[in-house]
């Protein structure tokens, strides 16, 4: 079988074994490693598992989304109750500092706005929003403005990926300039490269990373 017809049906196979995805309406395309998915999904939340799900799969290099957010008529809600929900939700959240953000909704979709120190504070912000019913989709502009030392975030990041017993940090390079990171080489699979990524965003003082990592398969 063709490669892309291969990567395909393994993709497609993902989707209808997620209990909590509509596969039904979902299309799905694959050339050279990127996946598209088109159609519709019932809630923002949907959309988000589905590309998780996709993410899983062997094979996958890149997830290009064109789904569209159609919420029943019974689950439409209120923008202003929308961005209730969502002040009530990130003050309840420990690990964020609700104070530092801002939320504004707009039909549905969720912009989020100020001023953390740290990715897992903006992640988890954003985390939040997406359990939400009513929410369209979520703009994360919520900035980073940690103290930085470009020398201190290379090597701990670089510690971090050594650690690491999923990942061959040696085919893994890491350019630190100011809190901006970009990572170079190559790694065997989509979750891997998430793996990096998501250490890279851990270490203290970064403000941006740039992911330039190639899947090339094992």
């Amino acid at each position: 079988m063709d490669d892309d017809l291969l990567l395909q049906q393994r993709v497609l196979d993902e989707l209808q074994f997620e209990p909590s995805v509509a596969a039904a309406h979902i299309g799905v395309s694959a050339h050279g490693g990127i996946v598209t998915l088109a159609g519709h999904v019932g809630s923002f939340r949907e959309k988000y598992t589905a590309e998780r799900a996709v993410r899983r799969v062997r094979g996958v290099k890149a997830v290009a989304m064109e789904l569209d957010v159609r919420l029943p008529e019974d689950s439409k809600v209120a923008d202003d109750e929308i961005a209730e929900r969502a002040v009530r939700i990130l003050n309840w959240d420990v690990s964020v500092p609700a104070d530092k953000i801002t939320v504004r909704v707009e039909h549905g979709m969720v912009t989020l706005g100020g001023e953390v120190a740290w990715q897992f504070q903006r992640g988890a912000a954003e985390h939040d929003i997406h359990k939400l019913s009513g929410v369209r989709g979520v703009i994360n502009n919520i900035s980073l403005a940690p103290p930085v030392e470009a020398e201190d975030v290379h090597a701990k990041i670089r510690a971090a990926l050594e650690r690491h017993a999923e990942i061959e940090a040696s085919n893994v390079g890491v350019v630190a300039t100011g809190g901006k990171v970009t990572l170079t080489g190559t790694v065997r699979d989509w979750m891997e490269r998430e793996e990096i990524v998501r250490a890279a965003w851990a270490a203290p003082g970064v403000t941006e990373v740039a992911d330039e990592l190639v899947v090339v398969g094992i």
